[in-house]
Order: C-alpha cells, then structure tokens, then sequence
C-alpha cells in the first residue's frame, strides 16, 4: 500500500458521525474528572451517592476520567475524522460543546447550589 492509497478515504458513514459526536463528549467530560481528581478535590461521578450529585474521591474521578479518555480515544477512531472530514470535524465539536454548556448548568447548581 503506498502513501497515496492511504490518503484515499472511503466517504463517512452515518455511524461514524455519532461516534465524531460522543467522542466529543467523552473527551470533553473527562477534563473536569481529571482535573479535579489529581488536584485531590472531590467532584460527582456515577458512583457517588446519589449517582451524579454526592461527590467521589479524587482516585475516582480519575479512574473516572481515564475511561472517559479511553472511550473517547476509541469513538474517534472510529468515527474515522480526519481534516479532510469537515463535516465530521463539526460534529465532533458540537459534541464538545454540547457536553461544556451542559455541565457548566448542571454543576452550578450541584457543587454551588446556583450562586
């Protein structure tokens, strides 16, 4: 196989769009895990009770995030976005933004109680 068969790509499915989408949430969903956890700060997870609300541990959240990067890693293989893929490129970052907007509304109101 030689470079230039390489960079012919087969055109994107539907499937691989939604993969594009969830791997930007994904991505997207392990940065405040992450941060929170190697900064030793507990933040929710799933697993806390009550899923979603209470908080987990620092070694939680960023066992947490490390799925969240792993699964997102393999979403957007899948998803097979490339430069070339505008479409997919857009798709991916409105999973991105989607899941900021959400959590930015969602947290203020769990962790600070809407101040």
């Amino acid at each position: 196989m030689t470079t230039t068969d390489k960079l012919t790509e087969k055109p994107m499915k539907w499937y691989h769009y939604i993969a594009a989408f969830f791997a930007g949430g994904f991505l997207t969903n392990a940065v405040p895990h992450f941060v929170n956890g190697i900064s030793g700060k507990p933040f929710p997870t799933p697993f806390a009770n009550p899923p979603g609300q209470g908080l987990s541990s620092p070694l939680v959240n960023v066992l947490w995030a490390l799925l969240n990067l792993l699964a997102g890693y393999l979403l957007f293989r899948v998803s097979r976005i490339n430069s070339k893929s505008k479409l997919g490129l857009i798709i991916f970052f409105i999973g991105i933004i989607l899941i900021s907007i959400m959590s930015s509304i969602v947290f203020v109101y769990r962790i600070h109680g809407g101040d």
